[in-house]
């Protein structure tokens, strides 16, 4: 029991406090969606009221996904996340196929959004901040190919540095985490003090009757979204220092801190500009639009650079969190044994880190990343959903399994999640099935490379990880 409880003994082992674990999971969940989505849900819904309620249940459901995490992490405290939970609720198969997703499409395809996104921006930034030419026009047009360059060079200066160890990482992580929550802030404060605003903007409404269910999903969708990432500090939690308290506290501390954040953005958002302009095109650019109607075109420049920043922290944290999941797939023989292993100086997953990054950079090279992103947000739902639905199986299965920390509200909490969860799923099929169906069939052609690596190793290595047997928890090859 003590061995499961512990995880693997490696040199990773309690390196992370629980601050920066809380802001690998802030920095996960804060990307770009808070910067666009209100945008969209403003056309869609119409009503502030709506928008922020909407917003208030995406943190809730979250949070609900948190609490059942934090029981199964202090459970189980192991690296590798759901794969971890599914694995020790549902057997190898399953738990290896959430693990083939985030390799795939999960974590490779968002960090290549991600980087692609930060070129993007860094262009606009450069072209802003250059001088005008004789004729009065702004910068020439950006070189072919500069685009790729950049998300290439980002996701690599990324790699080294976390492939290095697990200090320069985590300073990496609390730096940017704390420069980005720090300036939405700052955005917050300005903009509802100072900022040119309008509270009666609040009452508003561009719609005259109640949305549909169907919309009120949609829009929801979007949401949950944004708030992707909750479960980071999951990923590294055989890295945390006393894991069994320190997980849970990272992930309600985290989800809270975003979810409120989000609140005031939107507050922000509604403060400034009245629902026809939030929701007139370009929707994606809700940020910009916001901060430039506050403060004036000065901002600009800024804002893109804190778009930066909050890219960059949640590339830097996908890049630190995502290994850890192949890692432990190799040490449980369902994954090549050569990733299994951490590097001697660093104490660090490197060769699985290299790895993300290589299937990363080519899904930058070819272009393929957008359309994976859409068909991995179905099936990245219905694997977090079946994590949180370990916790039934582990309560009636493994009784005895020690518990330092339980989920608050069970069973009520974590059954809520899963209805919310099929809600979206169904929401999700119903508009967009192909994607969805798309995201399924990348999933199940996992099971061949499942058979293959697995092959030859008999019940010793592809075994039913029972979390009270001390062989389900392999050791460290170093």
């Amino acid at each position: 029991m003590d061995s499961v409880r512990d995880g693997p003994r490696n040199p990773l082992l309690g390196r992370v406090s629980a601050f920066t674990a809380a802001c690998l999971l802030v920095s996960n969940m804060i990307g770009t969606g808070i910067f666009g989505t209100t945008g969209f849900m403003a056309l869609d819904l119409g009503s502030p009221s709506w928008i922020l309620s909407l917003w208030a249940v995406g943190g809730l459901f979250a949070l609900l996904g948190a609490l059942a995490y934090g029981e199964l992490g202090a459970a189980m405290p192991r690296s590798g996340g759901e794969y971890i939970y599914i694995r020790a609720a549902y057997g190898p198969l399953l738990g290896f196929l959430s693990g083939w997703t985030s390799l795939t499409i999960g974590f490779s395809a968002a960090i290549a959004s991600s980087a692609h996104l930060f070129a993007g921006h860094l262009l606009e930034l450069v072209a802003a901040l250059r001088p005008p030419t004789a004729a009065g026009q702004s910068a020439a047009l950006e070189p072919p190919g500069s685009r790729a360059l950049l998300a290439l060079g980002l996701v690599w200066a990324l790699t080294l540095v976390h492939a290095s160890s697990v200090e320069r990482g985590g300073l990496l992580q609390r730096i940017l985490t704390v420069v980005k929550v720090a300036a939405l802030l700052i955005l917050v404060v300005a903009g509802l003090t100072i900022g040119a605003g309008e509270w009666g903007r609040f009452v508003q409404s561009d719609q005259p009757a109640s949305p549909s269910l169907q919309t009120v999903l949609v829009s929801f969708m979007f949401v949950t979204f944004s708030y992707t990432g909750w479960n980071a500090a999951s990923y590294i939690a055989g890295e945390i220092e006393s894991p069994s308290r320190n997980l849970p506290r990272a992930m309600l501390l985290g989800t809270l801190t975003v979810g409120a954040l989000y609140l005031l953005v939107n507050v922000t958002y509604l403060y400034a500009l009245p629902m026809s302009a939030l929701g007139s095109p370009p929707m994606d650019l809700v940020g910009h639009k916001s901060a430039f109607a506050l403060f004036g075109g000065a901002i600009g420049p800024w804002f893109t650079a804190l778009l930066l920043v909050s890219i960059l922290g949640a590339a830097s944290a996908m890049i630190w969190a995502g290994p850890r999941i192949y890692q432990a797939m190799a040490q449980d023989h369902v994954f090549p044994r050569w990733f299994a292993g951490s590097s001697a100086r660093g104490g660090v997953p490197a060769r699985s880190i290299f790895l993300q990054s290589a299937w990363t950079s080519v899904l930058i090279v070819s272009g393929t990343f957008e359309s994976l992103v859409l068909y991995a947000t179905f099936v990245l739902i219905v694997f977090t959903a079946v994590a949180v639905s370990a916790v039934f199986v582990l309560r009636r299965r493994v009784p005895e399994l020690e518990r330092p920390y339980r989920v608050w509200g069970y069973p009520w909490t974590p059954a809520l999640y899963l209805l919310i969860s099929i809600a979206i799923l169904w929401a999700a099929l119903q508009l967009r099935p192909v994607e969805s169906l798309l995201g399924v069939a990348t999933v199940l052609a996992g099971i061949p490379f499942f058979l293959w690596w697995s092959r030859g190793t008999g019940r010793a290595g592809i075994r039913n990880a029972d979390p009270t047997s001390e062989r389900s928890v392999p050791r460290n090859s170093g």
